[in-house]
């Protein structure tokens, strides 16, 4: 495999080469195991009650940007299927893991998922609120979905583990996705694991938007290598 190379070029502004940040169109899937894990350092709390969605809803309404993501109890039998089981919406240093396979989607959850003001972020949000939809109705929020927005940058990836390392060079471990989220108690592993997938979104459309606004990066395309390596412009 080999690369072409396209700079992003701001009219209005010239970055100096050591402030740009250099990323693949298509990442080779490869490498990410060669490279540093990513965590969430932040607080998870676990939401149990309805009382405690209630609290959690109200820090959460409170914040500019959240991260969102869900977790399904895996089928490892054909027709054997399971309702979302977990709900985790992230702030930049707190992530709440709501147990809806305990208490369903309250009134507050909803609230939330409805909510116009405050941006939500994720991937594969299409598949997230149909699952959560199936729990109960409702008329989804401000989302912003970032399959969609990295492609502004040129990426073509769609999955979390390759967009995370391509922008960030760490990798988002995928180890615990198909443990079992109706557990009684999720282990912290877990929890780690379901918070980083929801706080990462906030960092991936975060340094996407700015990228965006000063065009400092640099994209390699991936070409055939029986193909012509031409520039693209």
């Amino acid at each position: 495999m080999c690369y072409e190379h396209y700079m992003k070029r701001d009219t209005q502004k010239k970055m100096s080469i050591s402030e740009t940040k250099i990323i693949q169109d298509k990442y080779d899937k490869k490498k990410i195991q060669t490279l540093p894990r990513e965590l969430f350092g932040g607080r998870i709390i676990v939401v149990f009650t309805e009382r405690e969605a209630d609290r959690a809803v109200t820090y959460l309404l409170q914040q500019k940007i959240l991260g969102i993501d869900t977790e399904t109890r895996p089928s490892f039998r054909k027709g054997d299927l399971h309702q979302v089981a977990l709900l985790q919406v992230a702030s930049h240093d707190t992530c709440f893991l709501f147990r809806i396979n305990r208490i369903g989607l309250t009134d507050s959850i909803v609230r939330l998922l409805e909510d116009q003001h405050v941006t939500k972020v994720g991937l594969s949000l299409q598949d997230d609120i149909r699952m959560l939809r199936q729990r109960r109705s409702f008329t989804p929020g401000a989302f912003i979905e970032l399959q969609k927005e990295v492609k502004d940058i040129g990426i073509e990836d769609n999955s979390l583990q390759k967009i995370y390392a391509n922008l960030f060079g760490m990798k988002i471990s995928k180890n615990r996705q198909l443990s079992n989220w109706e557990a009684d108690i999720l282990t912290d592993a877990q929890q780690k694991y379901a918070a980083t997938d929801a706080w990462a979104c906030i960092q991936i459309h975060e340094t996407v938007s700015e990228m965006k606004k000063n065009g400092n990066f640099v994209l390699e395309k991936t070409v055939d290598e029986n193909e012509s390596s031409a520039p693209v412009r």
